[in-house]
């Protein structure tokens, strides 16, 4: 974890694009734990702590140099991936109640043998076409299909971001996975 401060800080200074350091810099992060086997899949994403901690993050970057700055900024990158996957570990526990509780809610509103398959969908892609559903090979008719969003939809667990037109299939969003993804109201 030393070294990928060390890693992470030297690409900041360096800096040698004019566009995208930042985002390059906190891509390495998780490819990094990816590499060095720390992570099952290279999905860590340490923006939200940098950015809500954003004053002290620049200033321990260009602080270094100074007597005692690289010790200050590794406990600083220390603590932001501590935090973050702390804060990344309550938001999956928060997602997989989420799936269990609605589980039960579709099977009671949907009365059919399609709802968890339905519900891996949703999970899947929260923001979709009501068309792409029956592409998949556990999903039934597009009628069925349509009965059950509708059913969803007037139980808001869905909602219409764009009515149907023509040849144009209504989207829909899984509200409240979206905005508990974002740790924010998007819809």
């Amino acid at each position: 974890m030393v070294q990928l401060a060390v890693v992470h800080a030297q690409f900041e200074i360096i800096h040698p694009f004019l566009d995208g350091n930042g985002r390059l810099g906190r891509i390495l992060v998780p490819l990094f734990l990816h590499e060095k086997q720390l992570l099952s899949r290279p999905m860590f994403c340490l923006s939200s702590y940098l950015e809500a901690n954003r004053d002290e993050y620049v200033d321990r970057l260009r602080d270094l140099g100074r007597p005692g700055s690289w010790d200050r900024w590794i406990s600083f990158f220390l603590r932001a991936v501590t935090e973050q996957a702390k804060a990344n570990s309550a938001k999956a526990r928060t997602i997989m109640e989420l799936y269990e509780r609605l589980r039960t809610k579709l099977i009671e509103l949907t009365h059919s043998r399609y709802a968890v398959p339905l519900l891996d969908r949703l999970f899947d892609q929260p923001i979709f076409q009501s068309n792409q559903l029956t592409r998949h090979g556990r999903m039934p008719s597009l009628p069925t299909v349509m009965q059950m969003l509708r059913r969803l939809r007037k139980a808001n667990i869905l909602k219409t971001v764009r009515k149907a037109s023509g040849r144009r299939a209504e989207i829909f969003a899984f509200v409240e996975l979206l905005n508990l993804c974002e740790g924010k109201k998007v819809m």
